[in-house]
């Protein structure tokens, strides 16, 4: 029986009709076709903020013409060309190349030798590594990335620093999960306000982020301290996410959180960025620290599975990981951190003597942070303007810090060369001096 491809079989009953196209029948839907275009960006898209650039991007940051500029803003060690990294990474890298073993798609978690490499890198008798313990990614951001997203749904809470790096803020809300803020103390170097912290634990709390060293404070917490926070996360039962990308950036102690913890869950973030100076490299990783078997084979798959949404970690700098990581010299990682603690330290002593400012000396990573007495400054409404005018009569770029979401203070950046560090603060007095009244009450809390 043939089949009369000229007329249509019409269903009534689901309002289905059978459409002829090049011999074939093809079901087609009533009213499906749309009107008008209308193409909308979705709710992931419209819930993603990074707060850095939201305050940035609204700044009129023009620069005074007579006074070269001095960006202290960028946390991007390779700025000025003064801190490069060293000739064994270097090597290891034009090595990889020019062996041409790894310019295909590595697997998502990252190729095997690379993994053992970070493994036996961070491994410790107190936290043991293994290459399963360890997933390679495109940079530490896309490991904080994964680590939300494996612990977080919709809904859930985040417990994150204040101040605190921007970006984590950026991804929770974009997946909707919510973000409470829990503070630290200026007072006592940035330690955690612990009583503060556990205020905010609810049923829905599904990750406490530990920034450690810090960005934006340049602070370093104790074992003792790190303790605490411990038995805060054990006595609730919430997992760590361990942001260490600055991991032995100190001119003190700075333990793991993971060799200090003994049933905490925690997924430490770290990568090459900042360590090695360089960031532009994008490879970073997720160490899996499983206190008796908390986390099981379920994280570990959900891991693996976001991994592969993106193959991300570069193929090539793979390669060159394990070099990278056994070869680089110790005098290397020895000057970077003398070179970033002399810089804090001329920074600190020199707004030390500025009146209004009060400069908190870090221990470690690659920033100090400045409070300034407002009161002091009536010409302005908020760090925002103060900074901004900063820029506009001494050619000086200092984050405000209410991109941090903790406002009257700035971020300096301490990673230029000596003389412009001397340099700016030079003309962060000047301006200081010349906006400063004393007819103000005195409210400086350090001297307490």
């Amino acid at each position: 029986m043939g089949i009369n491809l000229n007329m249509g079989a019409e269903m009534k009953g689901n309002s289905i009709h059978h459409v002829s196209v090049n011999g074939s029948l093809y079901p087609s839907k009533t009213k499906s076709r749309r009107q008008r275009w209308e193409v909308k960006p979705s709710e992931m898209a419209n819930n993603t903020l990074n707060p850095i650039r939201a305050i940035v991007d609204g700044m009129k940051l023009t620069p005074n013409p007579d006074k070269p500029m001095i960006a202290l803003s960028i946390g991007d060690p390779t700025v000025f060309g003064n801190m490069p990294t060293d000739i064994a990474v270097l090597q290891a890298m034009k090595d990889a190349i020019d062996c041409q073993k790894y310019n295909g798609y590595a697997p998502s978690v990252g190729y095997l030798k690379s993994r053992q490499a970070v493994a036996n890198f961070y491994t410790c008798p107190e936290a043991p590594l293994e290459a399963e313990d360890v997933i390679l990614t495109s940079g530490c951001s896309q490991a904080i990335d994964l680590a939300i997203s494996v612990l977080c749904n919709p809904g859930d809470n985040i417990l994150v620093p204040c101040p605190g790096f921007s970006l984590y803020k950026t991804l929770a809300v974009s997946m909707g999960i919510e973000v409470k803020l829990y503070n630290l103390l200026p007072e006592k170097s940035w330690e955690v306000d612990l009583k503060h912290l556990e205020s905010l634990i609810d049923e829905r709390t599904s990750c406490l982020i530990v920034t450690n060293p810090s960005n934006p404070c340049g602070s370093v917490f104790s074992e003792e301290h790190l303790q605490k926070i411990l038995k805060v996360a054990s006595r609730h039962c919430i997992p760590i996410l361990a942001d260490e990308i600055y991991s032995n950036m100190v001119s003190c102690s700075c333990p793991s959180m993971a060799s200090l913890s003994s049933d905490v869950p925690i997924l430490s973030c770290g990568g090459l960025a900042k360590r090695w100076l360089v960031p532009g490299w994008r490879m970073g990783w997720i160490l899996i620290h499983d206190r008796n078997d908390i986390f099981g084979s379920k994280i570990r798959q959900g891991l693996v599975k976001l991994s592969q949404r993106i193959l991300g970690a570069c193929s090539i700098i793979q390669g060159a990981l394990e070099s990278i990581l056994n070869n680089t010299p110790q005098s290397f990682y020895n000057n970077t951190i003398h070179f970033l603690k002399t810089n804090s330290e001329i920074c600190f002593s020199e707004l030390c003597t500025v009146p209004g400012l009060n400069p908190i000396m870090p221990s470690g990573a690659m920033y100090l942070m400045v409070g300034i007495d407002m009161d002091r400054f009536p010409d302005f409404k908020s760090d925002v303007d103060f900074t901004e005018r900063l820029v506009t009569e001494q050619s000086v770029f200092c984050l405000p810090a209410s991109a941090f979401e903790y406002p009257n203070f700035f971020r300096i950046v301490v990673t230029v060369p000596e003389e412009m560090m001397v340099e700016a603060c030079g003309r962060i007095k000047e301006f200081c001096e010349r906006h400063y009244c004393s007819g103000s009450h005195d409210s400086n809390y350090l001297d307490q």
